[in-house]
């Protein structure tokens, strides 16, 4: 197979490079990444970063059965933003498999809410961070309405715990179970959105503290425990709904009054509230945390319903329960 150009300055290896299916690859598209090929003696460049992949790129891939092509680890950040760019059209193509469009999703949501968390401003997040999350949120939640995806998307969570990928799974939970309900998908988008933002007010918090492999002492446990009205304040200025205002201020209330900031009880915490605090709870104790191995889903679920009675609704939990059977998690 003939390349449109097969030179690079000096030898490439398999270090240097991750998969990428060539489905996800648009013609007409510039990049801003090179896509490499790879054959036996090593790495051949196939298409230059900033020149045009055409048609006939993508169709001498299909005639000569190519189906991974590789890019550079050092354009990764350029190739998470060509997925994000394309994220719809991505997850909306059929003829890609269910499985690499929930790992594009994941690989792109994990990238940009991390990014959020990161860069924000010291009063805010960035308005163009909100922006991209919400078309995220935007694409993703009508993917996580298909059907099977949830369970598509189970075998790429990691139960290694970072507050940016927890913030992703407790989307992706929060999202399936509320289709039980009857929410509209613009509820359910911003609903989603809460449910992104639910923790961002940690990136407030000391990382010494939130990574912290021991019990925290009391002076630490009260400033963890400001996080929700944190999470406010930092996206004060965005225009959130206040159904994702509410996941993010309310996520650790408890049904018996037992929560925090404010200590409500189960008649002013909104169905929203409820559905992220469970999902935020059991991701929680299914991921290793500095100071506790990450159990099981019936260890955790069972955890929750004998050792955590009175803190989360009774109904939400089932329907948990019930997500997670059918997408044989659990």
């Amino acid at each position: 197979m003939s390349a449109p150009d097969s030179t690079h300055d000096q030898p490439l290896t398999g270090a240097d490079f991750f998969r990428v299916s060539p489905m996800v690859l648009f013609p007409e598209t510039m990049n801003d990444f090179s896509v490499y090929l790879k054959h036996e003696g090593g790495y051949t460049l196939y298409c230059h970063a900033d020149e045009r992949f055409t048609e006939k790129h993508r169709r001498l891939l299909y005639e000569n059965g190519v189906a991974e092509v590789y890019v550079q680890l050092k354009e990764k950040d350029q190739f998470e933003r060509y997925l994000e760019d394309h994220l719809g059209e991505i997850l909306c193509n059929e003829a890609l498999p269910l499985k690499e469009r929930s790992r594009v999703l994941y690989s792109v949501s994990s990238s940009l809410v991390e990014e959020t968390f990161r860069t924000r401003l010291p009063a805010s997040i960035r308005r163009e961070s909100f922006d991209r999350v919400t078309a995220m949120v935007r694409k993703g939640t009508e993917f996580l309405t298909q059907k099977d995806s949830l369970r598509a998307m189970a075998s790429l969570i990691s139960n290694h715990y970072q507050t940016y990928t927890h913030s992703v799974h407790v989307f992706v939970y929060a999202t399936a179970v509320l289709q039980a309900y009857d929410f509209s998908r613009e509820e359910l988008v911003q609903i989603g959105l809460g449910a992104v933002l639910h923790d961002v007010g940690k990136s407030s918090i000391p990382k010494r503290i939130l990574d912290k492999p021991g019990r925290l002492d009391r002076e630490e446990r009260e400033l963890v425990n400001t996080h929700p009205v944190k999470g406010v304040s930092l996206c004060a200025s965005m225009p959130l709904s206040q159904a994702a205002l509410n996941c993010i201020l309310f996520h650790h209330e408890r049904m018996d009054g037992q929560g925090y900031p404010s200590g409500m009880g189960e008649d002013n915490i909104p169905l929203p509230v409820r559905v992220v605090s469970v999902c935020d709870a059991y991701d929680a104790l299914t991921s290793d945390r500095p100071y506790a191995a990450g159990l099981e889903p019936y260890d955790a679920l069972k955890l929750m319903r004998d050792e955590m009675k009175g803190a989360f609704d009774l109904d939400v939990f089932k329907r948990l329960i019930g997500v997670l059977s059918d997408s044989r998690i659990v």
